[in-house]
């Protein structure tokens, strides 16, 4: 999987320490900060820049990028799995929004691609 978190599985990721991502952001509860209008918009306007951000949303939007790059090969099941969940989430319940966290993170679609063949998505 190429996306993790999405974003958002979002609250997984941090500073790389023995070649994997930190685990402790693996507490937090994905499917509120999915499910509440407040803080997904929280997260969402951290990721493309049109807000503050907390120290979570920070490490998600820092380790992003390579994360994607990477088919998030230094995450761990559970963060592989959040980042699975939130794409769907966002796919099926928030388009619009998954539409403009693609055209910035995934501008030449390839990562979504990789994702929904992989299973990703499904």
């Amino acid at each position: 999987m190429k996306f993790v978190l999405i974003t958002f599985g979002l609250m997984a990721l941090a500073a790389a320490q023995d070649d994997r991502y930190t685990n402790r952001f693996d507490t937090i509860d994905l499917d509120e900060i999915l499910k509440s209008d407040r803080l997904f918009k929280n997260y969402f306007m951290c990721l493309t820049d049109a807000g503050r951000c907390t120290p979570e949303g920070n490490e998600l939007k820092r380790v992003l990028p390579e994360a994607l790059a990477t088919s998030c090969a230094k995450c761990s099941e559970k963060q592989r799995e959040a980042g699975a969940r939130a794409f769907k989430y966002l796919s099926e319940n928030r388009p619009e929004d998954w539409k403009i966290l693609r055209a910035r993170y995934d501008p030449d679609n390839k990562y979504a691609a990789m994702i929904e063949k992989e299973g990703g998505l499904a």
